[in-house]
């Protein structure tokens, strides 16, 4: 039976993304939109289409008073809240440009961007946000008004104004300038693993295209609800947790943080998750840890459960048998995945995955379960989904076949190539970096090392600019590898070197509980500086990552590894916003030990 899709607003009909949120508010006024938890009463508030088309007028009239042209940039640092959608689509209407920031992103970079993009307005949530940018209040000269959520007292500042003074009683109706779909709607800015970030521009066109062409890998509907804990700032949380909701009718609830994640999901009992691959992880690194301190009999049971439900999940995708033991499954399910899965609000119809590779085990253990996993593929300069298994084509190992209407081929060094209307207009202000990665003819060069098979599949198997060249010649993709040691749960973090040595070394941060647990068996002091450095914790970390690299050649092999228990953070300088690994910046801290590593090599 064919899909209904008369719920899903086309591209055509939506022209640009405001018109999108029209078109939603026309069709659904009274529809729920958005639900956030309001702090203060201790209870989660609901907002209609419409009511928020009502906030979005008073927004838009705050804007006009501004002075603002058509085509100026206006930036925004909040956690996902209604307010987000407010003020992009306020801004939207009004044929300015938004640039979204991480809440959580160092002053330096707010400060670049800011100035980069020439942004002329800023709304951040409150005090907090205002302190933390008070090294580089001098370098915001761009700004005109600094708007924040919460009332912020700073007399020195005569741009700073709180929403409440800021905002009319009420607006008159929405206003949605005529202008190119292919113009210019938004400028996000790449969190680069090295040197400054690069501003994406990306029309309306392309996010609308994208969008549209997702709802191709994944249906949804009013009945869905969305739990957003991504950053709105996170392409990706913004496609799919946002304009692909506003376009299909979609409830978005937005959780009140990674802290409170848990809560939420019991609360909401969303129906469908998008997330990057680390919060699956933590998940999974959860129930590792009680499977660990629970009698042998329960850890037995789950193993079964995960093997019989991953060989259910191979049989309804055609490719494998029906096996008598499927019939344990309602008693496993029972006994186990269900009271696990509840975890997750026990409706999840859908969990998408992506903005990294989703460890192999970790996918098999989640569809063992009966979560369906769907790994995509993207990036921030392609709107940003290229790729996504469906659920009834749905190979873990690989991040599916390109959406339509994008195409993809393997260029020069096997380079994953890309083209189609989510591909961006370039890089702002740098015409250099864009003709770096985007052709004449349209292809994007995505920097991705990728094999397609003979229906369409794209597999990545490594990062161009990534692969370590060992001095005797032999290639190693550290994704791969640091994957592999990261399933050991006493190590958190990872990071491979090796890059022109004759041997391969590794960065690890370890976990503070399977730590102290390590020195309690070893008779440390797990507080010590030297324990961590010690002879009998590198010979018991080398035995442990061998124990996960079996199925490496014998060159991939660590021969060296260095522990340290601080972990890697964006507040440190280690991780980018988007949680991707500094490699430069880790080097550089551990400089040290790394020269002892290969001392005499």
């Amino acid at each position: 039976m064919p899909q209904d899709t008369s719920h899903i607003i086309p591209v055509e009909a939506a022209v640009t993304l405001d018109g999108l949120f029209r078109e939603r508010v026309a069709r659904t006024p009274d529809g729920v939109a958005y639900l956030d938890y309001n702090e203060q009463h201790g209870n989660w508030r609901s907002y209609t289409w419409e009511q928020i088309d009502r906030q979005v007028a008073r927004w838009q009239a705050a804007l006009e008073k501004e002075v603002l042209e058509a085509g100026d940039r206006v930036a925004v640092m909040l956690r996902n809240a209604p307010e987000w959608v407010t003020y992009d689509q306020a801004a939207l209407g009004l044929g300015l440009v938004t640039v979204p920031l991480y809440t959580q992103d160092r002053a330096e970079n707010v400060s670049y961007i800011i100035a980069d993009s020439g942004s002329k307005v800023l709304l951040i949530e409150g005090a907090a946000q205002w302190e933390a940018l008070a090294e580089v209040r001098d370098q915001l000269g761009s700004l005109v008004r600094i708007l924040t959520l919460q009332p912020v007292a700073d007399a020195s500042e005569p741009r700073l104004m709180s929403l409440t003074d800021w905002l009319p009683e009420a607006g008159v109706e929405t206003r949605h300038v005529p202008r190119d779909p292919n113009g210019l709607a938004t400028i996000v800015y790449t969190s680069g693993t090295t040197g400054r970030p690069k501003g994406v521009m990306l029309s309306h066109h392309n996010i609308l295209s994208n969008a549209a062409a997702s709802c191709d890998v994944l249906a949804a509907g009013s009945d869905d609800l969305f739990l957003s804990f991504l950053p709105l700032s996170h392409t990706f949380e913004r496609t799919c947790g946002y304009y692909f909701a506003v376009m299909t009718g979609a409830r978005t609830a937005y959780s009140r943080g990674i802290p409170q994640l848990a809560e939420d999901l019991q609360s909401m009992h969303p129906t469908l998750l998008i997330s990057v691959p680390r919060i699956y992880e933590r998940v999974y690194g959860a129930i590792r840890a009680k499977l660990e301190q629970g009698p042998a009999v329960r850890k037995k049971l789950f193993e079964l459960t995960v093997n019989i439900g991953y060989a259910r999940f191979e049989h309804a995708q055609r490719r494998g048998p029906w096996l008598p033991s499927f019939l344990l499954w309602p008693v496993l399910n029972a006994l186990v995945a269900k009271k696990i899965l509840a975890r997750l609000g026990g409706r999840v119809r859908a969990a998408i995955s992506g903005g990294a590779a989703l460890p192999s085990g970790i996918s098999r253990i989640f569809l063992g379960l009966g979560l369906n996993v769907l790994q995509g593929y993207g990036m921030t300069e392609a709107s940003p989904v290229v790729c996504g298994n469906r659920p009834d084509d749905n190979v873990p190992a690989s991040v599916g076949a390109s959406l339509p209407g994008v195409e993809v081929k393997l260029g020069a060094s096997d380079a994953l190539m890309i083209k189609g209307p989510n591909v961006m207009l370039g890089y702002w202000n740098n015409p250099r970096a864009t003709a770096e990665v985007l052709g004449s003819d349209g292809w994007l060069n995505s920097g991705d090392i990728a094999r397609i098979d003979a229906q369409g599949r794209v597999y990545i198997t490594g990062r161009l600019k990534e692969i370590i060249v060992l001095s005797t010649g032999e290639k190693v993709s550290p994704v791969d590898v640091e994957a592999a040691i990261a399933r050991d749960p006493l190590i958190e973090q990872v990071m491979l070197l090796g890059e022109g040595r004759p041997f391969l070394g590794v960065i690890v941060v370890l976990n503070e509980e399977q730590w102290t647990k390590v020195c309690s068996q070893l008779g440390l002091d797990h507080a010590s500086p030297q324990s961590v450095r010690s002879k009998p914790v590198e010979e018991l970390l080398l035995s442990r990552i061998a124990a996960q690299m079996k199925a490496f050649p014998g060159y991939a092999q660590v021969r060296h590894v260095s522990a340290t228990l601080e972990h890697w953070t964006v507040e440190n300088g280690i991780l980018t916003p988007t949680m991707k690994l500094k490699r430069a910046k880790v080097m550089e801290k551990f400089n040290a030990e790394i020269d002892a590593m290969y001392a005499g090599h």
